[in-house]
C-alpha cells in the first residue's frame, strides 16, 4: 500500500523517543515532525538519519483506513496501547 498524499499521520500521531534531525530528543505524540514537509512527505525518507521506528512503520489498510482522520485515530490508539504500564 502506498501512503495517502497529504496525510502525514504517521509523522504526527506517534511519539518518537530516538533523535530526529532537528529534534534531538525525539517528539511527543501528536506533534508534527520537523522533517515533514509542506506536502506531508518525509524529508529524510530512505536516509540513514531517519529513526528506525519510522522506517519500520508501513502503511496498511488497517492503519490508514480511508482518511487521515482514521489514521490519526488508529495511531493514537496504538500509541496509548503500547505505553509502558506505571507501577502501582
Amino acid at each position: 500500500m502506498d501512503c495517502r498524499p497529504g496525510c502525514g499521520a504517521c509523522c504526527t500521531a506517534p511519539s518518537i523517543s530516538s533523535p530526529i534531525p532537528g529534534m534531538p530528543h525525539g517528539k511527543p505524540a501528536g506533534m508534527r515532525c520537523v522533517q515533514l514537509d509542506d506536502d506531508a512527505r518525509c524529508r529524510i525518507f530512505g536516509r540513514p538519519e531517519r529513526p528506525a521506528v519510522c522506517a519500520s512503520l508501513r502503511p496498511s489498510p488497517a492503519m490508514c483506513g480511508d482518511s487521515r482522520a482514521h489514521a490519526m485515530r488508529w495511531l493514537a490508539f496504538m500509541e496509548q496501547a503500547t505505553q509502558p504500564s506505571t507501577p502501582r
